[in-house]
């Protein structure tokens, strides 16, 4: 597969985090909702991401950040609700994630027949987070459907267009951000297993 080449510079779109602008979330929708890939805040860090169900998109972050088809990518959805419809949440899932989320929580669980395979681990997992951010929430709402999420690397806007702007279609700017990883909690079976300890507490899960 070829190398993804662009030829421009992605605008930089400043919301506040506090209080999101609904016409600029809308504005940001309609980028993804166009097939485009996007730059946004999380709690975590800045990710890079795009509509769920645009495999075209999906492909050219995979190419971005030169990672193997075989590891998908997480993905946020803008509540507990919403993330029902695309992973199996089981009453123990669903009381255990009612606590931490949204937080700076990747929950790994078996996906349903909404998600895309492209999105699907050989376990027929997916890992979904409802991060605790105001920005990328109103962004996913506001498209109706979730969005894909891996770290951009960088904590500043204008740091992430100088690396990335020539592949990316817009960029969310929610004020600086010092990249933490998630932690990752499998809930597969009903059996909690920390996969990676990162940003929030997991005393619960050891």
């Amino acid at each position: 597969m070829a190398s993804p080449t662009r030829n421009k510079k992605a605008p930089i779109i400043v919301i506040n985090p506090d209080y999101p602008q609904e016409r600029l979330l809308k504005k940001v929708a309609e980028v993804l909702e166009k097939g485009g890939i996007i730059a946004y805040p999380t709690d975590t860090f800045y990710g890079i991401g795009c509509d769920l169900y645009n495999k075209t998109a999906i492909r050219l972050i995979y190419q971005i950040k030169k990672r193997p088809l075989s590891k998908p990518f997480s993905f946020i959805c803008d509540s507990l609700k919403e993330l029902s419809n695309y992973a199996v949440v089981t009453n123990y899932a669903y009381k255990v994630m009612r606590r931490y989320l949204p937080g700076p929580y990747t929950f790994i669980l078996k996906g349903t027949r909404l998600v895309p395979k492209l999105m699907l681990t050989k376990r027929k997992t997916v890992g979904i987070r409802v991060p605790d951010n105001k920005i990328c929430l109103g962004i996913v709402r506001m498209l109706g459907r979730p969005i894909i999420s891996t770290s951009a690397g960088y904590n500043d806007p204008y740091e992430i267009r100088e690396v990335y702007g020539q592949y990316l279609d817009a960029i969310v700017d929610g004020g600086i951000i010092y990249p933490e990883p998630s932690s990752v909690i499998s809930l597969v079976d009903d059996v909690p297993e920390v996969i990676r300890v990162g940003k929030g507490d997991v005393s619960e899960f050891l």
